[in-house]
């Protein structure tokens, strides 16, 4: 049953808390550990199991999901937190969430799997807000009987995924992704802003937008938010360009500019620059509005 079956959740923030009410709401216990009090105490409200440490959550919990910000947190996490906890061998799978650098993380994997931790990447295409209602989209790189031992909980968290390959596959997908979902948030924004100043009335012309060959998800995700500036996060800028910067990178070891990645990277940094690091990531419709001749 899976009742029966306790996930820990290390990361309580905007999706890490999307992703525990899905494995809570779906009737798997949960037990939970983030740095900030605050989120800890917000996961019991939902309840969950707070932890005092990593550690705990490791001992305690099987999978254990990671929703940290970086690469680099879930290094220091599964090598410096959970291989202590566990001691070798343990068998434990672990599932990160996380947009990270896939061949770090391809790396990570080949690391722990002789020390016993079976590590399952499972990124998410979509806003938190999306996630909630079930319309996230998994993205797996690993062993794929790795992926079937846990398939009840990949069932709650993304009823839609695709097992794109090994290790570090399921990020490169993610990032391909997000590389031409950033491009189409900044291209509504521009457009938005563009036929504000030319008369039109923003609302009026984004429904006409949505029924055009210029339709895409996005107008329906953003386009409201854009309109009213509400920048309440469901994807924070500074997170959306800790992934732009992920994929330039992965774009110069791959040979290849990209160069209207380039502006968006320019746009989101400006928006950090403002203090709008934390607003949803449709915020860069601000600084096209900003961006007068």
């Amino acid at each position: 049953m899976a009742n029966q079956v306790t996930v820990g959740v290390i990361g309580i923030g905007l999706m890490g808390e999307v992703l525990a009410r899905r494995l809570l709401n779906a009737g798997f216990a949960g037990v939970g550990f983030d740095v900030d009090p605050a989120k800890n105490a917000r996961f019991q409200s939902l309840g969950g199991q707070a932890a005092s440490s990593i550690a705990e959550v490791a001992r305690g919990s099987s999978p254990i999901v990671l929703a940290v910000f970086s690469t680099d947190q879930v290094e220091q996490v599964v090598e410096q937190e959970i291989l202590p906890a566990l001691g070798e061998g343990s068998g434990r799978i672990v599932m990160c969430t996380s947009t990270c650098d896939p061949d770090r993380i391809a790396a990570l994997a080949a690391r722990v799997a002789p020390r016993g931790i079976r590590f399952l990447e499972t990124p998410v295409s979509g806003t938190s807000e999306q996630v909630r209602q079930g319309d996230g989209v998994g993205l797996i790189g690993g062993d794929p009987a790795t992926a079937a031992e846990v398939a009840s909980v990949l069932d709650a968290v993304f009823p839609t995924r695709f097992h794109i390959g090994k290790a570090g596959d399921g990020g490169r997908a993610k990032l391909a992704v997000n590389l031409i979902l950033g491009l189409n948030r900044a291209a509504l924004a521009e457009g938005l802003v563009f036929a504000t100043r030319l008369g039109l009335d923003p609302e009026a012309f984004l429904k006409v937008a949505q029924t055009s060959a210029a339709s895409s998800q996005v107008m329906g995700t953003k386009g409201m938010k854009m309109i009213r500036s509400d920048f309440a996060p469901e994807g924070r800028a500074r997170q959306t360009l800790k992934d732009v910067h992920l994929m330039l990178d992965q774009g110069r070891k791959a040979g290849q500019r990209l160069p209207l990645l380039e502006i968006h990277a320019d746009i989101l940094e400006a928006c950090v620059r403002q203090g709008e690091g934390e607003s949803d990531n449709s915020v860069v419709v601000a600084e096209i509005r900003r961006r007068t001749t």
